[in-house]
């Protein structure tokens, strides 16, 4: 038997390996990021073309690389992070794996150009799906430049199932972000097809976080900061007011490195228990040092997963925190007494001191003798019964407790309506559903799921006909959107001038909002606006069609009729009867029940 078992050739192995490291475009800009802060950088600039699908260029002022180590980093497993296993328990840098540039320059075209402080020319490498074209002295500034072009450029099965530039700039983005954010002494600016989206100084930290997702938000954030012996905690997390059911800003840091943990999630959700509706979520941005020795980081190559040592206490410390920054802030209702004048202590009794003998003898209660409770007293007296109080009893005469326009029981003539045929009166139960008859039996309409399903239909033939009418405000609103959200809200603007919004962009994320769709005028244009902002990212989009739905659906939801809202019987027969008019009275745009029907045999049985 022949052998079958061979090793694979260096340029595979580096694709498999890549595929674990490197998996879009934000992973690179993830790595390259973390190895300018690694580099003690202060200037970063990050341009990007064609959502990283063309180049990504990464440019900073650390200190650079020499000839030999410039050519050293791109082989596997180099590093200067770390020199022996017990280093992995001392870690203070964000890479360590060495397997970041390599894993990039095996699927792109990287030019690196870097210069140390030290010396006067820097070095130029070049390399190709992992294997050097050139190497040649440069003049170039202190740090490094990298470039990379044409991303999975010799891995077309991966470089096909890349989403749309919009999805890849969006993850693009949060990566930035996540840096950005805990390193707010330094200088970052990011660049997309020639068009500048944001532009960070150095700050203080809440700064930091309104310059990345706008001021409205810095502003209902309250203080976190406790230091224990197992761990310091600092940060901010929202107030109950600024929770949200989705697009919630939410990051947890360790010793700088940006991390996942459902657990310690937990554990600031339970602390806003009873103080936010269930299945909304509030921000936090929360920055944890502790022990390198007692954490693990170097369990995925992403290094978002990290194992702790101390989990349950540190779990504790969280939602200790939390609690007390919102009892600090008075976000938690409490229950105070009147203080003022209060004296600061209040001495005791004592019958045998030299005080007692000057303090007022206690009031000593009388009784009177001569009071009887069964003697009349003058008075008003409670009014007597009437004489004649048979009367009471009398039985009245009948009265139909229904008004003369409602039927409740048809006669046997009205029973044989047609299989399309329904009655023009309504009763309205609760406040939520519609009731009516039909020919089978008794329907059920939910009215706010029946307007839902009217307006979507309404909506979905203006964004795809004729733009809709634009109602102008008195008082035109500014919404600020976020670093990552600016880019789709370009995206979309020709979709939202469609439905009505009139949209002026002021730069710097901020729009300025003079009209809404007519009859929005009394919904809030920057709540609207920023759900349906959070609603394309996260079901995603990149199809017009699916665009044009999610934003059709956001704006019926926010214009339908609330639950509980009471209708008159015109406005009643006018909501079935639109309803009834479209091709899917049925069901709504996300495929929940609008109309129920009560057979009229199984209302029989309950009477027999």
């Amino acid at each position: 038997m022949s052998d079958i078992i061979h090793l694979l050739p260096d340029s595979v192995a580096n694709q498999i390996a890549a595929g674990e490291v490197i998996q879009r475009p934000s992973s690179v800009i993830k790595e390259l990021l973390e190895n300018a802060v690694d580099a003690g950088a202060h200037r970063v600039d990050v341009v990007v073309e064609e959502a990283g699908r063309t180049s990504i260029q990464v440019v900073d002022d650390g200190k650079g690389m020499s000839e030999t180590d410039a050519r050293l980093a791109f082989e596997r497993h180099a590093t200067s992070k770390i020199n022996i296993a017990s280093d992995l328990f001392a870690l203070s840098t964000m890479g360590f794996r060495g397997e970041a540039l390599p894993s990039i320059a095996a699927v792109a075209q990287v030019t690196l150009r870097t210069r140390p402080a030290d010396n006067d020319l820097g070095t130029c490498l070049t390399i190709e799906g992992g294997k050097v074209v050139s190497q040649e002295a440069d003049s170039c500034p202190v740090g490094s430049n990298f470039l990379v072009q044409n991303l999975f450029y010799n891995v077309p099965a991966r470089r096909k199932f890349l989403k749309s530039n919009q999805t890849e700039l969006s993850n693009i983005i949060q990566e930035f972000e996540r840096v950005a954010l805990v390193n707010p002494d330094m200088h970052f600016t990011f660049t997309h097809d020639g068009h500048s989206l944001t532009t960070l100084l150095p700050e203080s930290p809440r700064q930091r976080v309104a310059s990345l997702f706008g001021k409205r938000l810095s502003e209902q954030l309250l203080n976190v900061d406790v230091d224990t012996t197992l761990c310091s905690l600092t940060g901010f997390v929202g107030k109950p007011e600024a929770a949200k059911k989705k697009g919630a800003r939410q990051f947890f840091y360790v010793n700088g490195r940006y991390m996942r943990h459902p657990y310690f999630h937990k554990a600031v959700q339970e602390a806003f228990d009873e103080l936010v509706p269930t299945g909304e979520q509030v921000p936090y941005f929360l920055f944890m040092t502790v022990d390198p020795a007692t954490i693990d980081v170097n369990i995925h190559p992403t290094k978002t997963e990290i194992k702790f040592e101390n989990e349950l206490a540190i779990w504790q410390i969280i939602l200790a925190a939390v609690k007390e920054a919102l009892g600090k802030f008075n976000a938690v209702p409490t229950i105070d007494f009147d203080v003022e004048g209060r004296p600061s202590n209040i001495p005791v009794y004592n019958p045998d001191s030299d005080h007692a003998t000057r303090v007022m003898p206690p009031p000593q209660p009388t009784v009177s003798g001569n009071y009887n409770p069964f003697q009349s007293h003058s008075g008003a007296s409670r009014a007597s019964v009437p004489v004649q109080w048979e009367d009471l009893y009398v039985p009245r005469e009948e009265k139909s407790l229904v008004p003369d326009d409602i039927t409740l029981f048809n006669s046997a003539d009205d029973v044989e309506l047609s299989a399309v045929e329904r009655s023009v009166q309504h009763y309205q139960y609760r406040g939520r559903y519609i009731v009516t008859e039909v020919r089978s039996g008794l329907m059920l309409i939910d009215q706010h799921r029946a307007h839902v399903r009217i307006l979507y239909n309404k909506y979905r033939k203006e964004l795809e006909g004729q733009p809709a009418a634009s109602q102008g405000l008195l008082f035109p609103e500014v919404v600020q959107f976020s670093v990552s959200d600016s880019p789709l809200v370009v995206a979309i603007q020709d979709e939202l001038h469609a439905l009505g919004f009139d949209i002026t962009p002021l730069g710097g994320g901020s729009y300025n909002v003079t009209g809404v769709p007519s009859g929005f005028e009394g919904i809030d244009p920057r709540q609207l606006l920023g759900d349906i902002v959070e609603t394309l990212k996260i079901r995603g989009q990149g199809m017009e069609e699916d665009v044009h739905h999610r934003m059709a659906l956001t704006l019926a939801r926010h214009a339908a009729i609330p639950v509980g809202q009471i209708l008159s019987q015109t406005e009643m027969e006018d909501l079935v009867s639109q309803l009834f008019q479209l091709p899917e009275p049925n069901y709504t745009p996300e495929g929940k029940v609008i109309v129920v029907i009560y057979p009229h045999e199984n209302l029989e049985k309950m009477f027999k």
